[in-house]
């Protein structure tokens, strides 16, 4: 392990390949928000570049306008993604989520098997600035995350498990670090799992599965699931 501030052996990040822009995956849309499903591969907003402009909150807009981005998922990371419809529905939605009344839920495949059935990853995080964009667990300067999880199920063929993950902050690659962090790295994960476990699938396998809110306009409790693809 590289010592505290120095830079490690981080593989430069692949060429930019969003998935074809087929029709949009929207599971439910009205006049206030709309809420998506999120293709594994693809940005939630711009990136940096004109290569990485393509994303999903521009192919929402071709189709709806004034849909304003709330939250966002990892590049890498398929599933379900709320987008508001004006910016007084995002202001909302925003106020939402920073306090924390929205439920999420991921489904993610990691290696090995956790010793608990349920458990809490309590670990500071900050970025890994030597190493950006990583992130990574510190004591003295990170900020708060939380994150509990559920064991599911466990593959002994390739010793892989199924967790159920509820973020109860939204810090960058919070799942990923967290679960790195447990000994338990996800399936396909390019920036913090080892080579082997990277090679056992050719995608990162967390999803966004659940998503639960108090409509800002109808004040009307919606939760959304949304199958893993994997």
């Amino acid at each position: 392990m590289a010592p505290t501030g120095t830079a490690q052996n981080v593989p430069p990040p692949p060429p930019y390949r969003p998935p074809p822009n087929d029709a949009l995956d929207i599971l439910y849309v009205d006049s206030w928000l709309l809420m998506a499903n999120k293709p594994a591969g693809l940005l939630s907003v711009p990136g940096r570049g004109e290569d990485k402009q393509d994303c999903l909150v521009l192919r929402v807009q071709a189709e709806y306008p004034d849909a304003l981005i709330v939250h966002r998922l990892d590049m890498p990371t398929s599933g379900l993604l709320l987008l508001a419809r004006g910016k007084e529905m995002q202001r909302r939605l925003s106020h939402e989520f920073a306090q924390r009344r929205v439920e999420k839920r991921y489904l993610a495949v990691v290696m090995g098997c956790p010793l608990s059935v349920t458990g809490v990853i309590d670990l500071p995080l900050a970025v890994d600035w030597p190493n950006h964009p990583r992130q990574k667990v510190d004591r003295q300067a990170g900020k708060p995350a939380l994150t509990r999880y559920r064991f599911l199920s466990h593959t002994a063929s390739d010793d892989t498990s199924r967790l159920a993950l509820s973020p109860e902050t939204g810090r960058t690659h919070q799942l990923r670090v967290h679960l790195q962090a447990l000994g338990h790295p996800i399936v396909g994960d390019m920036l913090y799992a080892d080579a082997t476990t990277v090679a056992k699938s050719d995608r990162l396998l967390l999803h966004a599965d659940e998503l639960a809110f108090t409509h800002p306009a109808t004040d009307r409790r919606m939760r959304f699931c949304s199958p893993p693809p994997f």
